[in-house]
């Protein structure tokens, strides 16, 4: 099995790369396959509303967004995380989330999520509140904690002294785990959820 890391921080061995090495421990320990790739650093546009990734099942701007698209397929579990900016997550990690769930166009029902956001202080639930939203329209189980999956520090490293933090990022990698070996005798046994033909209803027109 295996899970993809997403490192929204711009930081190379910041506080949100503590907060992520404390799950690929976790995992490692549970035989779960780790790939963690740091994206804040990167220039990564917008999505542009050209659709062109209806047509051909990629991205449009053939950037990083299209190279994550073919880990993630191959991916059991998605691990999303951000530092803080204004109660929200990083822009350049959404940019890339917009592009990357909209464009991929393979089935994510039953793969993991989980979500992390990293602070100061303050706005990290809106933070992870947000970043949920891309698994719960693609049909995945959202992994959970023993609290809001949240660790805090400021300077370089500081987070490593949330004992508090980094024990919920523990109980979140073991639980997500359980919830992907679980799904996979699930779907050996019983196959996925049978799918209806979808359905689109516009407000207006």
């Amino acid at each position: 099995m295996k899970v993809l890391l997403i490192n929204g921080s711009p930081r190379v061995g910041g506080n949100t790369a503590v907060a992520l090495a404390e799950m690929e421990a976790v995992f490692a320990k549970n035989g779960i396959e780790t790939e963690t790739v740091q994206v804040g650093h990167l220039a990564i546009r917008g999505c542009v509303a050209c659709f062109q990734c209806v047509k051909t099942g990629k991205c449009a701007i053939d950037d990083i967004v299209n190279e994550l698209a073919t880990k993630l397929e191959q991916c059991d579990g998605l691990v999303l995380a951000s530092p803080v900016y204004y109660a929200a997550a990083n822009s350049t990690l959404t940019a890339l989330l917009d592009r990357l769930f909209y464009s991929s166009g393979f089935d994510k029902t039953m793969k993991v999520g989980a979500s992390v956001a990293v602070a100061r202080r303050g706005g990290c639930s809106t933070a992870f509140d947000q970043l949920n939203k891309y698994f719960t329209i693609s049909g995945m189980p959202i992994a959970s904690s023993q609290y809001w999956n949240s660790v805090h520090g400021r300077a370089p490293g500081q987070a490593a002294e949330d004992a508090e933090g980094l024990q919920t990022m523990r109980v979140l990698a073991e639980n997500m785990t359980f919830l992907m070996k679980s799904i996979a005798l699930g779907k050996e046994a019983f196959g996925l959820p049978e799918k209806e033909k979808r359905v689109w209803t516009n407000f207006i027109g």
